[in-house]
């Protein structure tokens, strides 16, 4: 099975904590033989994914919208992106350069291409920017690419 994630960055320390363990409890319902998670890796719901797909023993790849997509997440999260990427087992890239919305939204595209289902971290609101989970989300759904919500009742980013 393979399981694409996007979702909300920036979330508050307990939304995160109420989020991991709802990623944790999704992840756990896939064999690991033959889960395969698929994720860009940002800071938060991306790279929780991540992390929880290979310590339930599935594969996990990733997709990189640019070029310069790294140096345009957070710096304390380059660590997590440098040892995630480097247990991956495939890397897809969109070809582009500069980590824009644009990029974000090829690299999402691209990512719903790969997988049978995608996990949304969304709250369900509309995106602040392009390439929000939001459209993330509305592309998956043109695509016939079911949707499972992840969302803690009564949490707000």
């Amino acid at each position: 099975m393979r399981v694409g994630i996007t979702g909300h960055r920036g979330l508050s320390t307990q939304v995160e904590e109420q989020v991991r363990a709802l990623l944790t409890d999704r992840v756990k319902e896939y064999d690991p033989a033959e889960l395969v998670g698929v994720s860009c890796i940002a800071d938060g719901p991306d790279s929780w994914f991540a992390q929880t797909v290979l310590q339930h023993g599935g594969r996990l790849e990733v997709v990189v919208p640019a070029a310069e997509y790294r140096q345009g997440l957070p710096d304390w999260h380059h660590p997590v992106y440098d040892r995630l990427i480097s247990r991956a087992a495939d890397v897809h890239h969109t070809g582009m350069t500069e980590s824009t919305s644009e990029a974000h939204q090829a690299g999402s595209e691209i990512l719903v291409g790969l997988v049978e289902e995608l996990i949304a971290v969304w709250d369900g609101k509309p995106a602040r920017g392009y390439g929000g989970t939001a459209d993330v989300v509305a592309y998956a759904e043109r695509n016939g690419v079911p949707v499972r919500v992840v969302w803690p009742e009564g949490a707000s980013r």
